[in-house]
């Protein structure tokens, strides 16, 4: 099994490199991908060294799964290049996400949808991956009307450059600014560029993204998405209207019961999710599960999950897991 990872020196490459060898993926070939200054250079994975080598010449090597982790722009150009040579691409950029034929895939949910010929896979966004988790099995057994999210997302989830800014600041140093404003002692309301119609591309991303994987274009959903001085995860408030009536204890079981989500509820003892413990963890955490009083069938959620991990990398090689028991990788595709 000869496994690319395109990114491989960024923050969620690292990641995926770490979680591959967290779950005994069946390497028996690395190819780590990065940009031409980092050609040359090696990695360690598993005890063994590995060169970096150019994207071009990993296409030309014909990995089985490439994991892309690159920014959409490479994403684009490269990826049908991997997938013309038979390699299945799993893509953690927007570049696919709303492509009408490219799967959209939280492995939960929807990787029974998956086919051999699928040969670009999309990864969700980070901050829609943890909220479809928790959505999926509630939609299921309720029907969800319409959903309201605020998410107060951590700086590593633009990249090194803004984790730079965040300890430059907390350290009282003149940092070189990935935001337009201070972060530290701060909450930005600008997660993304701003479109035409004032939401922003990350809370766009949320409606659409949502209404994908969940296969339902009914849902109303709207979203804010911040940025906030944390390092540890995203966290996201949700108010869920639901199509009938629910039971606060049927809710818990049911999210207790959901694969890959923790709750942790309980006031009596200040149990609920937080950034802090959700670093370096692979569920998705829920909490403050409560009624909304204000009107009918409606809750609130606190949804906390390391936007690195299940967000992007740990995700991105579950998909990796699903295709390889299903043993669809290595087939030819024209794209």
């Amino acid at each position: 099994m000869k496994i690319a990872v395109v990114g491989a020196t960024g923050m969620v490459g690292q990641i995926m490199l770490k979680v591959l060898a967290e779950r005994n993926f069946p390497v028996d070939e690395l190819i780590p991908v990065a940009s031409e200054k980092s050609v040359g250079k090696e990695i360690e994975f598993k005890s063994k060294k590995y060169k970096i080598v150019s994207v071009e010449q990993a296409v030309a090597m014909r990995p089985d799964m490439a994991l892309f982790s690159a920014g959409g722009e490479t994403s684009k150009i490269w990826a049908p290049k991997f997938a013309v040579e038979g390699t299945t691409v799993i893509d953690n950029s927007s570049a696919w996400r709303m492509d009408p034929n490219i799967p959209l895939v939280v492995p939960e949910i929807n990787a029974f949808r998956l086919k051999e010929t699928d040969k670009i896979i999309a990864n969700p966004n980070c901050s829609t991956i943890q909220l479809v988790m928790v959505l999926n099995p509630l939609n299921k057994k309720y029907g969800i009307k319409r959903v309201v999210v605020s998410t107060y997302q951590s700086v590593t989830g633009t990249g090194k450059e803004a984790v730079d800014q965040l300890e430059s600041e907390i350290k009282g140093e003149t940092p070189k600014m990935k935001y337009p404003y201070p972060i530290f002692k701060n909450a930005l309301p600008h997660c993304d560029v701003f479109e035409e119609n004032g939401y922003t591309k990350e809370e766009l991303k949320l409606v659409n993204e949502t209404r994908k994987i969940l296969n339902d274009q009914e849902i109303a959903l709207t979203a804010t998405a911040v940025r906030v001085p944390v390092q540890g995860g995203h966290s996201e408030s949700v108010n869920i209207e639901f199509k009938q009536d629910f039971d606060e204890s049927e809710v818990r079981r049911i999210l207790r019961r959901t694969i890959g989500v923790q709750v942790q509820d309980n006031p009596d003892t200040l149990t609920y999710p937080m950034p802090l413990f959700a670093e370096g963890r692979d569920e998705v955490f829920v909490g403050r599960i409560r009624r909304d009083y204000s009107q009918p069938n409606t809750m609130n959620l606190w949804v906390v999950a390391d936007n690195l991990r299940k967000g992007a990398a740990t995700n991105a090689v579950q998909i990796a897991e699903h295709l390889l028991k299903r043993k669809f990788v290595g087939q030819k595709a024209e794209v």
